[in-house]
């Protein structure tokens, strides 16, 4: 098989453990000596450099060596596991040509190969971020803080330096948020593509693949990240880090003499902008760039596409499960065949949340459906994953019929609906979810989050209400269960609509919650069941009725509402002119509003709590 082949072949088998005839043993550099001859000299231990060394080695290429300037390469992990020999505290002092060899000339060692790539790169002088930001601290560009175990770290950025930041962080004990809206893992290098893969699969990062944030404030001296869309809550860190773009240093071509850029053979990593002169290889392309120009002898295969190369064996499916799903599928109790109750183990990290937080799940567009429908763009999508964001449940009661405890359990609950496919709409992940049973394989996303919780409830006389919409209803079953366990003792009502009787997952639970504390009271409301009048929450706010189940009436000084699902029940205004505008159609917020309520949010703590559904 030739080496271009092998130097971008799929990441699972390209970085798993083995043994190969190019594997070579680890070697760190303490003395200036005449080295022996090496194939390939590599100059920049980032995520470049390590993806042409072990690429190269794997196709067969044994003597290859990485001169790494500094004490640490992009992905520590990559140099056990590949056997790579690297010389730490190297300077490149020259890069000449003597005959038919490639001459680099270091502080510590003088080598001699065929063909050398200068991968190393530093930040762009002129880059600056391009959010408003002014006066915000600890913020950086390229640049992490001394002390990281246990920081909140996020990363701004879709490139590979991006990704050799996040990993360096979490090496190091940060929690880490990657923010890279608008990322292609296909057009990094192929060890920046398999250290993502590997820091989600293990939890070590959660990565924002569409959102940016689009402004950072502060609050307490921290700073804070404002995300423009639905789908990401503005989160607060320790440190925020941009990854700005990258290019070859002055100090690096300096030493590159005209002879050997001459062979062809010295070839420079590079940005989207030209080198002064040689050949010049981007992240995603560098591997066949090198197998082209120094090893010409071995015959270049066919590029393919992501798709190609995955679906070209039998075994694709199964190496994608491997390489993307970090959990098992421990509970799956169908209420009906369109709702579940499944639990969720994750092979690394913890379940810890706060009662109200959401997490991710994940499955491959690989995945069979329930359905007939047919994914938009499937070709292109095969091998990627579909991630959505479910509030988590709770099972209320253990096996011994005790309330369950969130923080002694292994796993987490979720409670979802099949989503149907419309002319508009043709949903990825419920329809392959439907599929699943105990003992399938699933991603997790590492970092539980959200504002939806009960930090504002610190009174336990005060009146609790929870008013949801179908699996609105999972982060209220925590809710509950929390706010009992802690011996609240003013009223929680907690009330749900939902087409019919059997679209209530954990009716039964709930009665029994009702049996065993008077303080507690639950309200469902089926919409389309004959013998029901057709009631909707807002209702009960206005005919009293929760009034009634509390025993007390609302009072905006002792009243804290919860309100989760269907944004039509929620209702927020939208400015307009400066001027809070209320939708048409009434929602639980005016009403409250009415009675003098006011929306939490950030800075400005209420006593409405939402959490929109969709």
């Amino acid at each position: 098989m030739g080496a271009a082949s092998l130097l971008f072949p799929h990441m699972a088998s390209m970085y798993g453990a083995g043994s190969g005839p190019g594997l070579r043993r680890f070697v760190e550099t303490t003395s200036t000596t005449e080295s022996g001859r090496y194939d390939l000299v590599i100059v920049g231990g980032n995520a470049g450099g390590l993806s042409v060394a072990i690429s190269s080695l794997r196709s067969g290429i044994e003597r290859v060596r990485i001169i790494e300037p500094g004490h640490e390469v992009a992905f520590p992990e990559l140099v056990p596991e590949n056997n790579l020999d690297i010389g730490f505290g190297e300077q490149v002092e020259s890069i000449d040509r003597d005959g038919d060899d490639i001459v680099v000339v270091t502080d510590h060692h003088t080598y001699r190969a065929r063909g050398c790539l200068v991968a190393q790169r530093v930040s762009d002088p002129a880059w600056t971020p391009p959010i408003q930001m002014d006066g915000v601290s600890s913020v950086s560009v390229d640049e992490l803080p001394e002390q990281l175990n246990d920081k909140d770290i996020l990363v701004i950025g879709y490139s590979d330096n991006a990704v050799e930041l996040v990993a360096r962080a979490a090496h190091h004990g940060a929690s880490v948020v990657m923010a890279a809206g608008g990322i292609d893992p296909a057009r990094l290098s192929p060890a920046g593509e398999h250290m993502l893969r590997r820091l989600e699969r293990e939890r070590r990062a959660t990565i924002l693949y569409r959102s940016i944030p689009n402004q950072i404030g502060q609050v307490d001296g921290d700073p804070l990240a404002y995300f423009d869309d639905r789908r990401t809550p503005d989160l607060e860190f320790d440190h925020i880090v941009f990854a700005s773009t990258r290019h070859q240093p002055d100090e690096t071509r300096a030493p590159i003499t005209a002879a050997a850029i001459a062979t062809g053979r010295v070839i420079c990593l590079a940005r989207d902008h030209e080198f002064d002169e040689g050949p010049i290889a981007h992240g995603w392309e560098v591997g066949r760039v090198v197998a082209d120009a120094v090893f010409p002898e071995i015959p270049l295969a066919p590029e393919r596409t992501a798709i190609e190369r995955r679906s070209a064996h039998s075994g694709a499916v199964q190496e994608l499960r491997d390489e993307h799903y970090n959990a098992t599928i421990t509970h799956f109790e169908p209420t009906h065949s369109d709702l579940w109750v499944l639990r969720v183990r994750p092979d690394h990290g913890d379940t810890a949340h706060q009662a109200g937080q959401y997490a991710t799940l994940g499955l491959g567009y690989w995945e069979g459906r329930v359905d007939d429908a047919v994914d938009d763009n499937l070709d292109d999508r095969w091998d990627k994953l579909i991630r959505r964001s479910y509030s988590i449940s709770h099972p209320i009661f253990d096996e011994y019929g005790y309330l369950a405890r969130r923080m002694e359990s292994d796993e987490l609950e979720f409670y979802i609906v099949l989503v149907a496919p419309t002319d508009e709409n043709t949903p990825g992940l419920t329809p392959r979810l439907a599929l699943m049973r105990p003992g399938d394989r699933i991603f997790l996303g590492a970092k539980v989050a959200g504002r939806y919780t009960l930090s504002s409830v610190i009174d336990p006389q005060s009146t609790i209400v929870l008013l949801s919409t179908g699996t609105g209803e999972a982060p209220h079953n925590s809710m509950a269960t929390e706010l009992l366990q802690k011996g609240h003792v003013g009223p929680i009502v907690a009330a749900v609509t939902v087409r019919q009787w059997a679209d209530l997952g954990y009716h039964e639970k709930h009665r029994e919650l009702e049996s065993r504390y008077s303080n507690y009271s639950y309200i469902p409301l089926p919409t389309r069941e004959a013998d029901v009048p057709k009631r909707y929450l807002q209702d009960l706010v206005t005919n009293g009725e929760i009034e009634a189940a509390a025993g007390r009436s609302l009072d905006p000084r002792n009243t804290h509402v919860f309100l989760c699902g269907n944004p039509s029940m929620i209702g927020l205004p939208e400015e307009v002119d400066g001027q809070e505008v209320f939708p048409e159609t009434v929602g639980v917020v005016q009403l409250l509003s009415e009675r003098g309520f006011s929306l939490d949010r950030r800075n400005d703590p209420g006593n409405i709590h939402y959490e929109e559904y969709w």
